[in-house]
């Protein structure tokens, strides 16, 4: 395997599969077989999951909720993700713990550093929900934020599309794909990977990301195992 351990970065969006919001069963059954496949090689693996298929703190601020109260909203959604997507990996016999940035110690262990690498070590995925804990601050600050943390090998992004394009595949049958990709010529080009914060704590520590379409069953496997699939962002 290329990379001993990961921080898996999936959308709330991702969740939803053919729903309009929510959750689905069948998507989320899906994402635990994925990452069962390699944590049977030994391959440690963190998440941390957004909260678009519930509520965005966004969204709300633009209809005129206060940002931070809506920020709130969406780290409770991201929980809420966290423990759907725990629920299909152990109902698929991987160990999971969940740890969160907000203290609801009922549902959730507080996020601490140290045991959430015995965690890793011990081979139990560790999902991170709430966020950073903080508003203002998205899921991609997080993820990167967690991964630099836990001292992960990679950041795998994965998304309903197969990697970055000139411009968005799905409204321009012209864009093209980057195999691979420098910061700097994301920055210069104006790609949109993560938000420029993330992106910017991601360059700075050296750590890459790779784009890729999760939905594709065996995807995980074949980024994992070194394939060239996605895009990958480096120095």
């Amino acid at each position: 395997m290329k990379y001993k351990r990961i921080l898996l970065k999936l959308s709330g969006e991702a969740l939803m599969g053919t729903r309009q919001y929510g959750i689905d069963p069948d998507r989320l059954a899906e994402y635990a077989q994925d990452i069962k496949e390699i944590t049977n090689l030994g391959v440690e693996v963190a998440i941390v999951i957004g909260g678009g298929n519930i509520f965005r703190g966004v969204a709300g601020a633009s209809n005129g909720m206060d940002r931070v109260q809506g920020d709130h909203m969406g780290m409770l959604a991201t929980v809420i993700n966290g423990l759907a997507l725990q629920s299909a990996l152990e109902d698929a016999d991987v160990p999971t713990r969940l740890q969160t940035a907000i203290k609801i110690n009922e549902v959730a262990e507080p996020f601490i550093r140290r045991k959430a690498m015995r965690h890793l070590q011990k081979g139990r995925v560790v999902i991170f929900g709430g966020g950073t804990g903080n508003p203002y601050f998205t899921t991609d600050s997080a993820a990167v934020l967690r991964a630099i943390e836990i001292e992960a090998d990679v950041i795998l992004k994965g998304t309903r599309v197969d990697g970055i394009y000139t411009a968005d595949p799905e409204k321009d049958s012209a864009a093209v794909k980057f195999d691979n990709i420098t910061f700097d010529d994301v920055l210069k080009k104006g790609l949109k990977v993560m938000d420029t914060t993330a992106f910017t704590l991601s360059q700075e520590n050296k750590l890459p990301i790779i784009v890729f379409d999760m939905n594709k069953k065996g995807n995980l496997l074949k980024v994992i195992s070194g394939e060239n699939i996605g895009t990958t962002v480096n120095l």
